[in-house]
């Protein structure tokens, strides 16, 4: 019998692929022996400010010293892999959402009151660039305000605590958010791509997108009897028992390939936000992770 493959893999907030493949042994019959990095995914979630580069998110890609599977938002993970940090995968994607959610007394209601006022987000990742987003298409260029809070989690402490009156938030903090009675302004959707080391083999990837598939089809078939594995991704300040039928199926996966027409609207966006200055290649074929199966 063949020895499990390892996979280091670092699970996603938004989802709850990655635990529900490890319930049902979905990892296993693919002869894989994964290794779930839940300590980088409480410090992506609970960082401050930290400078591109210095995120948790980044550290594995710029040490050298550990192979990841993460993901990221898709212009996200086009971005990093431009900038030297890993490739992105073009097998498959997600749909995620995110809320743009006022603090608790504001008295904001609609996005077109936004103007001048910051909006606290995640530099460079996915509430950076749907904030960027949905403000275009209601307020001129230079009245649109962005600050860099850190992640998910430590944006809806900084909303609690009165740090910021706007935040992006993500799951499993917008159902935090609604039971607090947070005000939410905007919402909607965006896609992710899977982040990974470049020297994970194919055939090892692959088998973990089968297992996440695996994954996918139990959640959508018995979505209550995985919602409490939501307690794995709240960040330490938020950890608790909660109602977790509230919180939804989070982000999903979509087993379709990533078209080179939208990776490229993904580019022209980041550049005309400026956001794509750490780029060294925008090329589909030298950011891709390879699709070998």
């Amino acid at each position: 019998m063949a020895e499990p493959r390892r996979i280091r893999v670092v699970p996603h907030f938004m989802r709850l692929h990655e635990w529900v493949a490890l319930e049902e042994g979905a990892y296993q019959a693919e002869g894989l022996e994964p290794e779930l990095l839940s300590d980088v995914m409480h410090d992506v979630s609970s960082h401050g400010p930290d400078p591109y580069f210095d995120r948790p998110q980044d550290r594995p890609f710029r040490s050298g010293g550990v192979e990841v599977a993460n993901s990221a938002c898709e212009w996200g993970s086009v971005c990093n892999a431009g900038a030297g940090m890993g490739k992105f995968v073009p097998d498959l994607y997600g749909v995620a959402r995110y809320a743009i959610v006022a603090a608790p007394g504001s008295k904001l209601r609609r996005l077109s009151e936004l103007a001048g006022v910051p909006v606290g987000v995640g530099l460079m990742a996915g509430s950076h660039f749907t904030t960027l987003r949905a403000l275009e298409m209601v307020l001129p260029r230079d009245q649109v305000k962005i600050e860099n809070i850190g992640g998910p989690g430590r944006r809806l402490q900084a909303l609690l605590s009165g740090e910021i009156e706007v935040a992006n938030l993500l799951d499993p903090e917008i159902a935090i958010a609604e039971l607090r009675g947070l005000t939410r302004l905007a919402q909607g959707e965006f896609r992710t791509l899977f982040w990974v080391s470049p020297g994970i083999p194919a055939d090892a990837l692959h088998a973990y997108f089968r297992a996440l598939r695996r994954a996918d089809e139990s959640l959508r078939a018995d979505p209550g009897r995985y919602l409490h594995l939501w307690k794995k991704n709240l960040p330490p300040a938020f950890a608790g028992e909660y109602d977790w039928s509230t919180f939804g199926l989070g982000e999903m996966l979509v087993f379709e390939r990533y078209p080179e027409e939208t990776f490229q609207q993904t580019v022209d966006f980041a550049r005309r936000w400026g956001l794509d200055r750490n780029m060294r290649d925008e090329s589909y074929t030298a950011l891709a992770a390879t699709s070998d199966r």
